[in-house]
């Protein structure tokens, strides 16, 4: 990353973000608005608009800046009445494979001049890349907390680490956020507090992992 470090702004973006959602929600209940309700309607709303349509969505908006666990948190009860968990499961890893991919082409033909612009005004330096540092600049930038899901990939693309690694290293630093994620969501949102700790069970274990590996790379990179 660059000397402006711009990352470490973000986790108090993020908290005021998360404060002005608690604000919101706040007001809703004290306006006598049926928190309830409101959910099994916008659920019932993403049903209506189909599962096509919504896993298309998750394939490509990801890749313009839209974060994907917007999708992520809805999707398992939005889709798991009808379809299962496993299957939203299986189908949404898919799909996030997908966006890894599509994120990389991005980064690495269709729009290179114009990200390597972005990215140098926004402080990211894009590291210089070598068969023996491949896999080590995939697993810091896939695991620096911070750094928001698509401008990972647009740095690794740009870096042009080479693509099966990238996607491999990428799909499973990915798999257990979004695992997590859909189980807390379909918990929260179904009012299933069992099956949310589940999901953040999941979620804190992945957190633990990341800072254990990246306390490894830190060593073996000194």
């Amino acid at each position: 990353m660059s000397e402006k470090q711009p990352v470490k702004k973000l986790p108090v973006v993020k908290l005021a973000l998360a404060g002005v959602v608690v604000a919101v929600v706040a007001v809703v209940l004290l306006r006598g608005v049926n928190l309830r309700t409101a959910i099994d309607q916008g659920m019932a709303t993403i049903r209506d608009v189909g599962p096509l349509v919504f896993f298309s969505a998750m394939a490509l908006l990801p890749s313009v800046g839209l974060p994907i666990s917007l999708f992520t948190i809805t999707a398992g009860e939005a889709f798991a009445p009808q379809f299962g968990m496993p299957a939203v499961i299986a189908v949404t890893l898919a799909i996030l494979a997908f966006n890894l991919a599509l994120t990389y082409w991005l980064a690495r033909f269709a729009l290179r001049p114009v990200l390597i612009r972005l990215l140098d005004r926004y402080g990211y330096k894009v590291p210089r890349v070598t068969k023996e540092n491949a896999l080590a600049v995939t697993l810091v930038m896939r695991l620096t907390p911070g750094v928001p899901y698509v401008v990972q990939g647009y740095v690794l693309g740009v870096a042009e680490v080479p693509f099966g690694l990238y996607m491999l290293a990428s799909w499973l630093c990915q798999v257990p956020w979004a695992v997590g994620f859909l189980v807390l969501g379909q918990g929260l949102l179904k009012g299933n507090f069992m099956v949310a700790a589940k999901g953040l069970g999941v979620i804190v274990v992945a957190a633990v992992a990341v800072q254990w590996l990246r306390k490894k790379l830190a060593k073996r990179e000194g």
